[in-house]
């Protein structure tokens, strides 16, 4: 490589980088299409796409290429004509569709240096003490804090400056890094709701205006094009409820694809000891309410079933009904800072419980959205259960799942479970799948409880989600349990994770059914790594077209740098020495110019 010239260097350098710099940009912006992500298909939809193959991967592939589908030129219906599609004639997609994105955790000024330290702080000081504008008891002493103040600016301020320039760079690639996942899989994936499930931004301890920067920052990057859900559709849980839309229907979906269902997390607002007033209803004039559902029903080709409210119903068939609730959970444990704000939960759950259906009925489903997972015991999930209080009130400080009580009263009173046979609907309860995040881990298990177990033994149990079903106590007549699904996060430092939620409904058994799949983008640095590499490639091309068009002239630009180089290294050190070499290669600078041009 020595004894090549520098634009042969260039030439080299691009033929090696320029193939991988399309090579790794090509997959970085369709990583979804390459890593086959895609929402589950119900059974019997890849049916078509059989072969010999592991069941699962076959599945997998099956799903992969109905979403492809969704994007062959030659495949689409008209808008207009999706949007009154009969039910049979739906493509073998599942009505319900959730990209389930976790604790993003967006960082602004608290973690600048700089932005509380200040600038290079101990230079102004050291101006102090060189200028007598400080008092000391003697020069000795001056000098000596003169001397310490020159360290502290190169040791301290000089790396909190570097350190703060890079954060601030790291703050505008992380946007664009967490707006990379949710573009690509939501084109690719054609979700039909989108949910952020907790902690939003960073801390809970900012200021209002921080706080607010944030939020600008969420919604005109990372999720631009965004849309919070409207406070008039965000409902309260009442007997008498407007629908929030239909499944199934191309128009509907359109309007929800937009929206983004946001879930208050213990970094968006705090845990029950730090809870407030203002923290809540900052949340809410950004990000929505932290307490809602939504109702989406599903209307079917041949509808032999009857109304929830219809008592004289001859059938226990309910219209298909999927229903959405949104809750913050990080204060129904207590102690908790403001018992109002805890009442209004609980006040919450009461109304999700009081206007659920019978327990009796089917056709119905329940999607909880939550921050805070349920209760596990240490070694099921990778957070194990931890509690902490504030020690100047007793509050709860912190705490990494729910408290065991709380998770029994929240499986039996909001889904109806119970471990008594003798209860409605022999306990089994009312179907549902509730997703959190926190756990930046993620986390797949299945909740239930044994009603063939002694009285005395009886209590709730967990696997994790394969465990229970190697174990077959998923399905079983007498273990009702729920699925419970902890979404890893999408931060860079866990893989850049997105969670494909999939709920359709199984009219041969008029039950809702569930399935759940992962699309990881990779660690922040690839992301980085393939922006400075086109970066670097394009500054490549830039001179490389620089260097051409000098040679269409008749500049040797190969001839003036080893000419360059050659008088520089014969110069003297002297000024007019230097001056001498700068003179005689200009000189010859412009002889080429001229043999170019004659």
């Amino acid at each position: 490589m020595s004894g090549l010239s520098p634009t042969a260097i260039l030439r080299h350098g691009l033929r090696v980088l320029l193939p991988l710099s399309l090579v790794l940009t090509v997959y970085l912006y369709l990583y979804p299409v390459f890593n086959t992500c895609a929402f589950p298909l119900p059974p019997g939809q890849h049916q078509h796409h059989q072969s010999r193959h592991d069941a699962a991967a076959d599945k997998g592939r099956a799903a992969y290429l109905e979403t492809a589908r969704l994007h062959w030129p030659f495949d689409q219906t008209p808008a207009a004509a999706a949007a009154v599609t009969p039910p049979e004639a739906r493509p073998p997609l599942a009505p319900f569709r959730l990209l389930a994105l976790g604790d993003p955790q967006l960082e602004g000024d608290t973690s600048i240096p700089t932005n509380y330290l200040g600038v290079f702080p101990h230079a102004s000081s050291l101006v102090d003490h060189l200028t007598f504008r400080s008092s000391h008891a003697s020069l000795r002493q001056r000098v000596r804090q003169s001397l310490h103040d020159l360290v502290d600016i190169l040791f301290d301020d000089l790396y909190y400056w570097l350190e703060s320039a890079r954060k601030r760079l790291d703050h505008f690639g992380n946007d664009f890094y967490l707006a990379h996942q949710y573009r690509a899989v939501r084109w690719w994936t054609r979700p039909t709701h989108v949910a952020v499930l907790g902690d939003l931004v960073g801390s809970q301890w900012l200021d209002d205006a921080e706080f607010f920067r944030r939020a600008h920052r969420y919604w005109s990057r990372v999720f631009r094009g965004g849309e919070r859900v409207p406070d008039e559709v965000a409902a309260y849980p009442a007997d008498e409820y407007e629908l929030a839309g239909y499944l199934g229907r191309t128009d509907n979906d359109d309007v929800w694809t937009r929206r983004i269902i946001n879930v208050a997390g213990n970094h968006d607002i705090g845990y029950a000891g730090d809870i407030t007033t203002n923290r809540t209803e900052r949340f809410e004039r950004a990000f929505g309410k932290i307490n809602y559902e939504l109702r989406f029903e599903l209307p079917l080709l041949n509808d032999t079933t009857t109304s929830a409210k219809d008592a004289d119903a001859d059938t226990d068939r309910l219209t298909p009904e999927l229903r959405v609730v949104v809750l913050n959970d990080m204060n129904l444990d207590t102690p908790a800072a403001s018992s109002e704000l805890q009442d209004a939960t609980y006040n919450f759950v009461n109304s999700v419980i009081n206007t659920a259906t019978a327990v009796e009925f089917k056709g119905h489903f329940t999607v909880i959205l939550t921050h805070v997972p349920l209760y596990k015991p240490e070694g099921v999930c990778v957070d194990d259960p931890l509690f902490d209080f504030h020690e100047h009130d007793g509050t709860l400080k912190e705490q990494n799942q729910l408290s065991a009580a709380a998770s029994k009263g929240f499986l039996e009173g909001m889904l109806g479970m119970s471990g008594d046979v003798n209860a409605p609907a022999r306990g089994r309860g009312r179907p549902g799948v509730i997703l959190n995040g926190h756990d930046h881990e993620g986390c797949d298990t299945w909740h239930y409880i044994n009603q063939s177990a002694p009285a005395d033994g009886k209590e709730w149990e967990v696997k994790r989600w394969r465990q229970a079903l190697r174990a077959g106590v998923v399905g079983q007549d007498d273990v009702p349990g729920v699925r419970e699904i902890t979404v890893r996060s999408m931060m860079g430092g866990f893989g850049g994770n997105a969670g494909l939620l999939s709920v359709w409904f199984d009219e041969a058994t008029w039950e809702w059914k569930v399935d759940y799949a992962t699309c990881p983008l990779g660690t922040q640095h690839l992301w980085w790594f393939v922006h400075f590499l086109d970066l670097g490639v394009l500054v490549g091309i830039m001179l490389a077209l620089i260097v051409g068009v000098l040679g269409a002239v008749g500049v040797d630009v190969d001839k003036l740098l080893v000419r360059q180089r050659s008088v520089a290294t014969k110069s003297t050190p002297a000024g007019k020495g230097d001056s001498s070499a700068q003179t005689e290669v200009s000189r010859q600078i412009q002889d080429e110019m001229r043999k170019g041009t004659a």
